[in-house]
């Protein structure tokens, strides 16, 4: 069976490609039901952090690996107890990146109605993490909002929060991102914070919610400042620890917010939206490549990330 796994090279880096030899799924029991990839989507954060070792990454010692959670699947065969679900049916699930897989049908997935396209639900995965982020921090009709890191989810989250109200700002430092933001048009402010323009553009006591997307070197402190007395500060970019100056935080008194996986009603409210038109997954797709050929953008993801944004594979 194919998939796409993390392997060790000699020099220590590691490398994701296409294999062949991956281990079959095993056959639907119960409720559960087969599927066959169509799409798959890249979670940039998560799987960029697996290549260069972060704290999502398995030991070298677990190498070769799996890895992502964005899979639209057909299904192919159904288990005896299957009641919602049919041959033939497209559902999004939260499997890796393989050609094959079995989950229960009241596993982490959602059935794809019609008028949704399956090359925008190999997003939900990311879409889906916004949505939950957005849900956990909750802005309120009004309440300003930055959101910091104009990746993927964070132009998902930008949207979420605007659909549910909030005045929202963005910032990143690469232009094309940011220029990607404009297009989204529902941020009031987009900040370039490359250089001083944090320090420059970026107000103290601002913000009512800061989310962070970016997970830049030092910024913990800096965000804290930007909230408003006891302001949110939501922090999702993967890291090992959250350094930041202790009284900043208490004087603001301060709440950070952390956030774990998405739940299948992030995923119905997330393609509720998308149905109506209160967000948008297509603009943000830059790459849809045959997944044989997957191997040249894990190796911009792990060596020139800026280059990609929404990217599918596929099968």
């Amino acid at each position: 069976m194919r998939a796409l796994v993390i392997k060790l090279l000699p020099d220590k880096r590691r490398e994701k490609t296409l294999v062949t030899d991956w281990k079959e799924p095993s056959v639907p029991k119960g409720n559960e039901v087969l599927c066959e990839a169509v799409w798959t989507g890249l979670t940039n954060g998560t799987e960029r952090n697996q290549l260069i070792g972060g704290n999502y990454a398995p030991s070298d010692e677990n190498l070769p690996s799996g890895g992502g959670y964005q899979n639209v699947g057909r299904v192919i065969e159904t288990g005896p107890d299957v009641s919602q679900l049919q041959v033939g049916d497209l559902i999004y699930a939260s499997v890796d990146h393989v050609e094959r897989f079995t989950i229960p049908e009241n596993g982490l997935l959602h059935k794809l109605p019609d008028d949704v396209d399956p090359v925008e639900a190999a997003l939900f995965g990311i879409s889906g993490v916004a949505m939950h982020c957005c849900r956990r921090v909750e802005p309120r009709i009004g309440e300003r909002v930055l959101v910091v890191g104009q990746g993927c989810i964070g132009m998902f989250a930008s949207q979420i929060a605007y659909s549910m109200g909030a005045r929202v700002s963005v910032c990143d430092i690469d232009d094309s991102r940011l220029e990607q933001a404009r297009q989204l048009g529902i941020a009031e402010h987009v900040f370039n914070t490359s250089g001083d323009g944090w320090n420059t553009q970026i107000a103290q006591g601002s913000y009512d919610v800061v989310m962070d997307f970016a997970g830049a070197k030092d910024l913990v402190t800096p965000m804290i400042q930007a909230c408003k007395t006891r302001g949110r500060l939501l922090l999702v970019a993967g890291r090992f620890d959250v350094n930041y100056t202790f009284n900043v935080g208490q004087f603001k008194e301060i709440s950070i917010l952390h956030c774990s996986h998405f739940t299948r009603d992030d995923l119905d409210n997330l393609c509720r939206l998308l149905r109506q038109g209160s967000i948008k997954i297509a603009p943000l797709i830059r790459h849809r490549v045959p997944v044989n050929e997957a191997s040249q953008i894990y190796d911009w993801l792990r060596d020139e990330p800026m280059r990609l944004l929404g990217t599918v594979f596929e099968w």
